[in-house]
């Protein structure tokens, strides 16, 4: 197959069809990268900085075009190389790497096509050496991955309700409070943040019970005012070990792996972090301090499906766990349902729950939950379809990526 074409295709639609979600983000954007074949393929991608800087990414995409072009869409790892080694200098971490996400799982797209093959069995194929171990997953469990505490407790409460209803026996629900007037309060004090989040942990364990599935998200890269140092996040990870939580998510910045490391060692929650890592050498480091129990790469953000395959490995060498990050788009989603289920160390998927039109018109029916569990995607290729109505219906609109609010740039979107 020999590439013809390469394009990239900004959307932006409503953010999540989740009433309470809805609360905090009203629209999201959205970057695909489009690669047709002289044979009349057609390969689908998305990287997940079109969420954050989508205006950024056709550059980045045009950059590497020449590269494509009359090249074997086949040749995935050498091409992903030849991109990689030209943009050497900005490319090795960061946004140029999460770009090439997006162009590498297009490719894997068109293979699978071609071939009449889920990606996941071609990411078998081609990486299930790495993990010592042939086990395939015949389904994963899932959770609704929820955003913030919406508060009062009742109405939190009422969100948990919400995800049961639409099948989910997971939720995960962030640190902190947020009320629809007042925004996002969360203390760094360990004190109070601990016990703020053990008197939540408590009223939804003793509203929904030991079977719930609960994960707490401290998104601390997100609230720039209360980041938690080490002893705020060892005060909060100490105080839940008794709410049998499956992960305490992202409680430290990823600027110290050292505090990952330390908390790690120090508490019997599990940890779970990863997903604004960008390449396999970017994680190397977190990987050799044992700074996660459970890694969250990110299929649309970690410079590629052969890459997240990498991580995943050296993960499953330390006998540790991963649980994918998705909070992209439908083609986003898709990337790490596949790449999930590729990965024998894989104990549990995220997935946006009543997610909206960027999501459900491009998956269709190709992401099947039954009883609170994910199953293996069927479809050759990622399973997904952009079509023309879709590409009409929901334009780009300038500056509706999402960013983290400072004096003189808040977001309103």
């Amino acid at each position: 197959m020999k590439i013809k074409d390469v394009t990239t295709i900004l959307l932006t639609g409503p953010c999540t069809l989740d009433p309470y979600l809805s609360e905090a983000r009203k629209l999201r954007s959205a970057a695909f990268i489009k690669i047709e074949t002289e044979e009349g393929l057609t390969g689908i991608g998305e990287t997940y900085g079109g969420y954050f800087f989508p205006e950024s990414i056709p550059a980045i995409v045009d950059f590497f075009k020449p590269i494509l072009i009359g090249a074997d869409a086949g040749d995935i790892r050498t091409l992903w190389q030849r991109m990689y080694h030209c943009g050497n200098f900005w490319c090795r971490v960061g946004l140029g790497a999460i770009a090439l996400t997006g162009i590498e799982a297009a490719l894997w797209d068109l293979k699978g096509k071609a071939e009449g093959l889920p990606v996941y069995r071609l990411l078998q194929e081609a990486y299930g050496k790495d993990f010592g171990e042939a086990k395939q997953h015949e389904q994963l469990p899932c959770y609704a991955t929820g955003g913030p505490s919406n508060y009062p407790l009742d109405k939190l409460a009422g969100k948990i309700e919400y995800y049961c209803s639409l099948g989910f026996k997971g939720v995960k629900v962030g640190a902190g409070a947020y009320y629809k007037e007042q925004g996002s309060v969360i203390s760094n004090e360990p004190e109070a943040a601990a016990a703020f989040e053990v008197e939540k942990l408590r009223f939804i364990r003793e509203r929904f019970g030991k079977e719930l599935w609960l994960m707490l998200d401290a998104h601390m890269g997100n609230h720039a005012a209360a980041t938690w140092n080490l002893d705020t996040a060892l005060a909060v990870a100490k105080a839940v070990e008794t709410e049998d939580l499956f992960f305490l998510e992202e409680p430290l910045h990823y600027t110290r792996p050292d505090w990952y490391a330390e908390l790690c060692s120090h508490t019997k929650t599990r940890i779970a972090g990863g997903e604004c890592l960008t390449t396999a050498s970017e994680w190397q480091t977190f990987i050799e301090k044992d700074c996660f129990h459970i890694g969250q790469p990110d299929a649309a953000f970690v410079s590629g499906l052969g890459p997240f395959m990498e991580i995943a490995a050296s993960l499953a060498q330390k006998n540790n766990s991963i649980a994918p990050h998705a909070w992209g788009a439908g083609a986003a989603q898709m990337q790490n349902i596949h790449a999930g289920f590729a990965c024998p160390n894989t104990v549990m998927l995220e997935v946006a729950p009543a997610y909206g039109p960027l999501h459900s018109e491009l998956i269709g029916d190709s992401l099947q939950i039954k009883d609170g569990f994910v199953l293996p995607p069927e479809k050759p290729g990622l399973g997904i379809e952009l079509t023309t109505a879709t590409i009409a219906r929901f334009p780009f609109v300038p500056g509706s990526g999402e960013f983290n609010s400072v004096p003189g740039k808040i977001l309103t979107t």
